[in-house]
């Protein structure tokens, strides 16, 4: 009996077969498995309007789909469709690296199973899950962002200093609930843009006054309010 394959190329031997072969065919299936679940892979997606074709490469490390972490870069100049193949059951975690403002569209080969499209001015990241139906295998987003409501019982903080925003210009938080508010600016390179100083500040609630602090002085203001 011949050497079958998963869906994902990796391939599995039977008793007897590939005699004297078998520690370079094993090698290569660890180095596979190594690449599904921690490898990376930059993909030039280059030019107009059009498809491109993913792959699983039996028994070969050289499928564009047997890694973990795809990225695609190069300049756009039309809509992308980054096409998985059929029966693929797996997740990736895809960066959309491109330059140009055009959407990137992911999906499978063939069939009408759901997609997934990057905005023409989505430059981050999306984590997809793949269902591997056989004629209609589906892409799904689910990345963190789409679980909705998010209960934390610890502290969250970004990942560096002074680096990474809440929100954006087009896409902003509707409703901020929160305690006293800190404002610090001493990280920044260049100070504010009317004198060009930086401070620290602590913004906080009285029964009938809010109270404003410096936190380098200690000296402490109550904003005037008008009632209306």
């Amino acid at each position: 009996m011949a050497s079958t394959y998963t869906d994902l190329g990796i391939e599995l031997m039977v008793t007897g077969e590939n005699a004297g072969t078998w520690g370079d065919k094993t090698n290569t299936n660890l180095s596979l498995i190594e690449q599904l679940t921690g490898g990376v892979l930059s993909i030039s997606i280059a030019g107009g309007a059009g498809n491109q074709d993913l792959t699983i490469q039996n028994g070969s490390l050289s499928g564009t789909a047997q890694q973990r972490v795809l990225e695609f870069t190069g300049t756009i100049s039309g809509a992308r469709v980054i096409r998985f193949p059929l029966l693929t059951e797996n997740f990736y975690i895809i960066k959309n690296g491109t330059s140009g403002a055009h959407t990137v569209q992911l999906k499978a080969v063939s069939g009408s199973g759901a997609t997934v499209t990057f905005a023409a001015g989505d430059k981050g990241y999306k984590i997809v899950y793949l269902d591997g139906v056989a004629t209609n295998t589906g892409v799904f987003d689910v990345t963190f962002s789409n679980f909705g409501a998010i209960t934390a019982t610890g502290n969250i903080v970004p990942g560096a200093n002074d680096t990474y925003d809440l929100g954006a210009s087009g896409n902003v938080w509707r409703n901020i609930y929160t305690g006293d508010l800190h404002l610090n600016n001493e990280h920044k390179k260049e100070g504010n843009i009317v004198d060009g100083s930086k401070g620290s500040w602590t913004l906080q609630e009285g029964a009938e006054d809010i109270y404003l602090i410096n936190n380098k002085s200690n000296e402490k203001f109550r904003l005037k309010l008008e009632k209306i």
